[in-house]
């Protein structure tokens, strides 16, 4: 069994078919696939189910995951250790965000992290708060902006960034426009318009439902905020998002922007930045995280 074997395969399940896995190693493909292979006649399993337009990984497959991933990390934080003591910050380091959140969360602070550090490898991914919670727990992510109801789940530590209301966002002819506030047994008796579940600001709705006995007919769904709002400005439905997206220059330029009403009893959520307990391995990620918090 070989290092780079064990990279080919998290490789692999990550970008989700061997050929991304190759251009994101920058190897030919028939190499990858051809080491795998081999990888899986060394273990004598099966690990990965090759489909014609991606691959899974087999429940073997998933335990070695796990091992893989823990055995690159720390041959990746040995390398770093030794950098670091020479001066230099090498390796990769990886944010996710939200799908969710406007692009400027990260753009500023991440790109000029990445421009002042060349010999480091940052990567920047998108995924739900479930799926990024996920990652940093495999490692997958060192980093990340995702939004909780209440706070971090168990293993992770974060700092708030923003905390917010979420409001019910119509139509301006809509009958719940200009309203002080909207109860939310009237919102769920209209279509909702929301992100799908996986994501912070969805679960804090479907808590805050379930503790008053309510549940919501979901009509769309959407990771695009601005998306939302444009269904909810042509009466689709009625979008339930936090406050702070009506500022965003998107709604703003819509023709006919939708009115946000507040809702009763009022509902927060919360914009952490997490990693995961402890603090992120290796001195790269440790810069990286360092930077952040001064930034965001």
């Amino acid at each position: 069994m070989e290092l780079r074997q064990l990279r080919y395969l998290v490789a692999a399940v990550d970008e989700g078919t061997v050929t991304a896995a190759a251009a994101a190693l920058h190897v030919a493909q028939p190499g990858v696939s051809a080491q795998l292979r081999q990888l899986e006649r060394e273990l004598g399993a099966t690990l990965l189910e090759r489909g014609p337009r991606s691959v899974t990984p087999t429940e073997v497959g998933r335990a070695v995951l796990e091992h893989a991933r823990a055995a690159l990390a720390s041959v990746d934080a040995a390398r770093d250790a030794v950098a670091a003591l020479n001066g230099l910050l090498r390796g990769r380091v990886a944010v996710g965000m939200a799908t969710s959140l406007p692009d400027t969360v990260l753009a500023d602070p991440v790109g000029d992290f990445a421009a002042g550090h060349p010999q480091l490898e940052v990567v920047l991914r998108e995924g739900t708060t479930d799926e990024l919670v996920d990652a940093l727990r495999s490692g997958g992510l060192d980093v990340a902006v995702a939004g909780f109801p209440t706070g971090p789940p168990d293993g992770l530590s974060g700092r708030v960034l923003v905390e917010s209301a979420l409001v019910a966002a119509v139509a301006p002819d809509d009958e719940f426009a200009g309203r002080a506030a909207l109860p939310l047994a009237e919102l769920v008796t209209r279509p909702l318009i929301c992100l799908p579940r996986g994501h912070g600001l969805r679960t804090a709705l479907d808590a805050a439902l379930a503790a008053h006995g309510l549940t919501g007919r979901v009509g769309f769904e959407s990771g695009a905020m601005t998306l939302l709002l444009r269904l909810a400005a042509r009466g689709a439905g009625v979008a339930v998002v936090p406050e702070p997206a009506f500022g965003a220059a998107g709604v703003r330029a819509l023709e006919r922007p939708p009115v946000a009403v507040p809702l009763d009893p009022e509902v927060r959520t919360r914009l952490y930045l997490v990693w995961r307990g402890g603090g992120p391995s290796g001195p790269a990620a440790r810069a990286l995280l360092a930077a952040l918090l001064q930034r965001v």
